[in-house]
């Protein structure tokens, strides 16, 4: 294996192109790589897209054109750990834009990818060693689609 790790290969039905572009305007750290063309070998169209590379904060991608026959499912999630309420409030609208919310902070975006928009503040408060804080921390998670700190923090300080 070389030293390069890992790539998320994700399959899409002719959107590939389309979808690389959306998560660069998403996400600040990304940039688009290579994109390869169907010839007339196909099997798809020729000169249509048959994969794209892109990277978001260091993570590698390749959007591959592949076809009907796959769709994406909860089952794998892209977690975005946030620092502060602006970024979980900036990375819900854009990616739920077209898609759709979820519980306790999922989401799926427009082309069915399922992701968490989780603040880090969260991990530290059902993490603590208070089992009554935590509890009642994943309670509060649990009414939630969207994750609202401040709300996590009261729910976690009342006692």
């Amino acid at each position: 294996m070389t030293t390069e790790g890992f790539t998320t290969c994700l399959w899409f039905d002719g959107q590939a192109e389309e979808a690389a572009e959306y998560y660069l305007s998403v996400f600040k750290n990304s940039r688009l790589g290579r994109t390869s063309r169907y010839t007339e070998a196909g099997p798809g169209p020729a000169g249509s897209a048959m994969a794209v590379e892109f990277e978001i904060n260091g993570q590698k991608f390749v959007g591959l054109n592949g076809g009907p026959q796959f769709t994406f499912n909860e089952a794998i999630s892209f977690q975005i750990r946030c620092s502060d309420q602006d970024e979980v409030d900036h990375y819900w609208s854009s990616l739920t834009d077209g898609g759709e919310e979820g519980p306790c902070g999922w989401l799926k975006d427009r082309y069915g990818v399922s992701w968490q928009v989780v603040p880090e503040a969260l991990i530290d408060l059902i993490g603590d060693q208070d089992a009554e804080k935590a509890a009642r921390t994943t309670a509060a998670m649990m009414t939630m689609k969207k994750l609202d700190i401040a709300t996590l923090r009261k729910a976690h300080d009342e006692g």
